[in-house]
């Protein structure tokens, strides 16, 4: 039987990742509630791209990614900063979507990935 590798998100009963043959599932927000939307989306797709390398994987390997923002009017900034963070090269884009949810308290945005194992310089 294959392990399954898990990452504590530090919550109870819930990992931050996961993962299982080849694939990797995680989960990143903002440390920091007190930032506007620019901040806390910077902050996760950081949060995102540690988890995936801590797991052997990169931003290029993902296969789908949803966001959550507590407010779909800040969809437009959000939409411009990942186009930032993922880059040009319609290869390295994952299936996404975004949804409009009541993430309680003062965080603005959830990003929940799966991606493959391995890095796009074929590591």
């Amino acid at each position: 039987m294959q392990k399954i590798d898990r990452v504590p998100s530090g919550h109870a009963g819930r990992s931050r990742s996961c993962a299982y043959a080849d694939l990797i599932w995680t989960v990143a927000t903002s440390p920091d509630t007190s930032l506007d939307i620019a901040g806390q989306t910077h902050q996760a797709l950081n949060s995102l791209s540690a988890s995936l390398a801590g797991l052997g994987s990169d931003h290029s390997r993902m296969l789908s990614a949803l966001i959550l923002l507590a407010d779909m009017r800040d969809k437009p900034l959000v939409d411009e900063i990942w186009a930032q963070w993922i880059g040009d090269d319609p290869q390295h884009w994952p299936q996404r979507a975004c949804y409009g949810v009541d993430l309680g308290g003062k965080l603005l945005i959830e990003i929940i990935v799966t991606a493959v194992l391995g890095s796009a310089d074929g590591a």
